[in-house]
């Protein structure tokens, strides 16, 4: 069973080479936000921090959002020119930011029409947040379809009693309809540590949620997020031109 499509994403964790977090959060988003939204309408969802206590490190999450398959095919038209597969306009900005990263792994994903777009959350009373939990599941072939739809009945019910806000909800594509992630925001250190004891409460709402879903999980992880400066879900708005300024290497 696939997934209805609302919109589509690229979804990147990028290893982080030694200091260079900050300086790297800063060339995404107000050097590339606004040129990726005027050239190729890529919208900037969020560009987060993995807290490295629960996660690989140093590395960043950047969530980047397409309105459409066809927009995201428009940004590949764009992208893959040139002799090296790269827009020939952006060799200085890919030189710069080779310098701040090592690699990474990028995933193409699509969400559905109940998982919030990014001008949703700028438009609304946004969610404030310390932090945010970033969950990876995997299930059997054609299971993220089922899991999407029971985190839409129940799942955001569930974590709402736990003091968790939906952020976003998505499904890896290009593969068999294996694997979901779900962005949630912390509104304080005290509720994620309470939210984390109570997978320990046979009776807590995060238990029975997660012995409801429709196909037992292979594998549920998750890790912690923390915003970049500059990233919409924390500002209100899209990274701009006047954002730019030379950034410290902390």
């Amino acid at each position: 069973m696939g997934v209805a499509v609302s919109r589509v994403y690229i979804h990147e964790l990028i290893d982080v080479i030694g200091h260079n977090r900050a300086r790297y959060m800063q060339h995404m988003t107000a050097n590339w936000g606004p040129i990726g939204r005027a050239e190729r309408g890529q919208r900037c969802f969020g560009v987060w921090a993995t807290v490295g206590s629960t996660g690989r490190w140093p590395q960043v999450v950047n969530l980047w959002e397409y309105e459409s398959w066809e927009a995201l095919g428009n940004n590949f038209e764009v992208e893959l020119t040139g002799s090296g597969l790269q827009d020939p306009s952006l060799e200085s900005w890919w030189a710069e930011a080779a310098a701040f990263r090592s690699g990474g792994l990028d995933r193409i994903m699509v969400a559905p029409d109940w998982s919030p777009s990014v001008d949703e959350h700028c438009a609304g009373p946004g969610l404030p947040a310390v932090g945010y939990l970033h969950e990876t599941i995997t299930t059997g072939p054609g299971g993220a379809g089922p899991l999407l739809e029971s985190f839409r009945a129940a799942g955001r019910d569930a974590m709402a009693a736990h003091g968790l806000g939906l952020v976003a909800a998505l499904a890896t594509a290009m593969a068999n309809d294996h694997e979901v992630i779900m962005i949630w925001s912390i509104p304080d250190w005290g509720t994620w540590a309470a939210f984390e004891s109570s997978h320990a409460d046979p009776g807590s709402a995060i238990r029975a949620f997660r012995n409801s879903v429709p196909q037992t999980p292979r594998g549920w992880s998750r890790n912690l997020m923390a915003d970049a400066p500059l990233s919409p879900l924390r500002t209100g708005r899209q990274p701009q031109v006047e954002d730019r300024r030379p950034v410290d290497d902390r």
